[in-house]
């Protein structure tokens, strides 16, 4: 691509991010009184799972300012399994429902989301996590569980190319995918709601690098991954629905930091 065009879409991306009204004065949906989205999406399959939520039988670090000042990316996993316990630690903390505002209007979560609209469903390729067979799964925030969508053929490898050939990610126990269901925010902000999304996804993410770090578990979020084939894995639509961020989980070990350092090598080469 032309350097110019390149320079171009530099210029545009940098316009998105300005906030500026572009002269429009078109009410949203919400103010037209038509009728809101659904607040999360229905059970895919009958094959649901109920997740644990004694979080008592975790060891957790409390100390806040020890766990921000360690949390980090982690790109070595040691593939020893992860307990279902932790799985639903790590979904409860970036997406769990507290309670729900209103008729059904709004759900209060464990993460900030504007005009509480929570836009996103959160989506799991698992390989080693005991007690849950291999395969693709949606997790079901209204009842805190998770359901088995498909076995995944040769998951290590389509797990690798769906995130743009990063074959670290395959020895995660399990890879969070997040879409977004853009309608959801777009319902209350019209076209404001995209820059919103973007800054919600944050959140969203952060919670489980927090969440991680504080029970002895790694992740590293990654943005550069192959939507359509993330898509086809979970079986979304790509227009309504589609993946907006990824980011694997797996057990770390202390013994594996040269390794980690060794991923950022080429910095020392600068």
């Amino acid at each position: 691509m032309p350097s110019d065009q390149v320079q171009a879409l530099i210029d545009k991306g940098r316009e998105f991010l300005k906030f500026n009204d572009f002269g429009v004065d078109e009410p949203s949906d919400q103010q037209k009184k038509l009728k809101q989205p659904p607040l999360v999406k229905e059970k895919m399959t009958n094959q649901q799972i109920d997740l644990p939520n004694d979080f008592k039988n975790l060891k957790i670090n409390t100390d806040l300012l020890q766990v921000f000042n360690q949390r980090q990316s982690h790109r070595i996993y040691t593939e020893r399994s992860m307990t279902l316990l932790e799985l639903s630690y790590l979904l409860w903390t970036t997406q769990g429902i507290k309670s729900i505002r209103g008729d059904h209007y709004a759900t209060l979560r464990t993460v900030p989301s504007g005009g509480a609209r929570h836009e996103f469903e959160t989506y799991l390729t698992i390989k080693n996590i005991n007690g849950l067979k291999p395969g693709a799964y949606h997790y079901l925030p209204m009842t805190h569980q998770i359901e088995f969508l498909s076995h995944i053929d040769t998951m290590d490898d389509k797990v690798s190319d769906a995130l743009s050939g990063q074959g670290w990610a395959s020895k995660a126990n399990v890879v969070f995918f997040w879409s977004v269901m853009p309608y959801r925010s777009e319902w209350r902000y019209s076209f404001f709601a995209h820059r919103i999304i973007l800054v919600d996804i944050g959140h969203v993410c952060q919670n489980l690098y927090i969440a991680c770090e504080s029970i002895g578990l790694g992740t590293c979020a990654i943005g550069a991954f192959e939507r359509t084939s993330c898509d086809q894995l979970f079986g979304l639509d790509g227009k309504d629905e589609f993946t907006i961020l990824a980011s694997p989980v797996g057990t770390i070990s202390p013994l594996d930091q040269d390794k980690e350092k060794a991923f950022y090598a080429f910095l020392k080469k600068e």
